[in-house]
Order: C-alpha cells, then sequence, then structure tokens
C-alpha cells in the first residue's frame, strides 16, 4: 500500500514537467493535455514494470515520448494514399500540397530563409535530419559524439519554431 502511495505521488509530482514537456512534443496546449492525460495512464496501467533502481522520471518521459512518436506514425499512416489501382490512377491525379499557393511558397521561401541563417554547425545537422537520417549516421559523418548531434538538432529545431512562430499562427 505505501508503495502504491510512493509511486503516485511521484507521478503526481511530475504532472508539470511532464506537462511541459508535452507541450514541446506538440507544440498545441490541447493536444498536449491529451498526451499528459494518456501518459499517466499507461503509467499506471504500467507501475508493475517499473523498477525501483530506475529512474522514474526518465521512464515516465519515455512512455510520454513513445506514445507521442507512435500517435504521429498513426496519423502519418492514416493519410498515406495506398493507390491499389490497375494503372495507378489515384497517383497520377494532381495533389495539392499547399505550397502552389502565393501563401505556401512565401511560407517554404521563409523556412528555408531561416534555415540557412543558422551557422553550419547547427544548419548542417538539422538539415540531415531533416532530410531522414538518423542521429547516428549524422554522428558518424559529421565525426561528433550523438549527444552534440541531438543538442544541436534540438536548438536550432527550437530556434526554428521561435523566429516562425507568427507563421503558426497566420497557418491556423
Amino acid at each position: 500500500m505505501k508503495e502504491n502511495n510512493l509511486f503516485e505521488n511521484n507521478l503526481l509530482s511530475l504532472q508539470d514537467n511532464m506537462l511541459n514537456f508535452a507541450l514541446s512534443l506538440t507544440t498545441d496546449r490541447e493536444a498536449a493535455k491529451d498526451l499528459l492525460q494518456e501518459t499517466t495512464l499507461r503509467v499506471l496501467d504500467n507501475k508493475e514494470k517499473y523498477y525501483e533502481n530506475v529512474n522514474f522520471k526518465g521512464w515516465v518521459f519515455t512512455i510520454m515520448h513513445n506514445i507521442f512518436v507512435n500517435n504521429y506514425r498513426k496519423i502519418v499512416r492514416s493519410q498515406t494514399i495506398i493507390d491499389r489501382t490497375e494503372n495507378l490512377y489515384h497517383l497520377n491525379l494532381p495533389q495539392d500540397s499547399g505550397f502552389d499557393t502565393p501563401d505556401g511558397a512565401y511560407t517554404i521561401k521563409e523556412i528555408n530563409k531561416a534555415i540557412n541563417s543558422f551557422t553550419d554547425e547547427y544548419k548542417v545537422p538539422f538539415s540531415m535530419h531533416v532530410s531522414g537520417y538518423k542521429y547516428q549516421e549524422i554522428a558518424q559523418h559529421l565525426g561528433l559524439p550523438i549527444g552534440t548531434v541531438k543538442s544541436r538538432i534540438f536548438f536550432a529545431r527550437k530556434r526554428l519554431q521561435e523566429m516562425l512562430k507568427d507563421f503558426r499562427h497566420y497557418a491556423e
């Protein structure tokens, strides 16, 4: 009984930190609250899998990150069109990317301008990451520790979000 209370108290004491982390992942308050709630439920459902000698905060944040990634992948999969027609009719239809509009082209131009304003130490790892390279691949290519690569990508992303915060509100 005492162990259950300690577990739940630890979880309750992390709620503010968890919300901040969820906000950094989602950049949307309502989505962050949903992620916080889902993570809290998942942690409570899996408390028997927690071992005392494991960093509790790290364990909880890993669960939150995994939920976020899985939800993101689920959204991407649901938006992916698989053309099973014999002549690939659906793939040949014009697709509206939103970039052909003046607003879309302007936004892409501004995003590229913002990224190009970074110094190479941030621009190169960030561009490689956006292009699909994994952290380990970037670290090997640039001859840097993986932690340095992750840090530079993180700071580049934060800087880009700050530079383009007005565009996010405009697009909504």
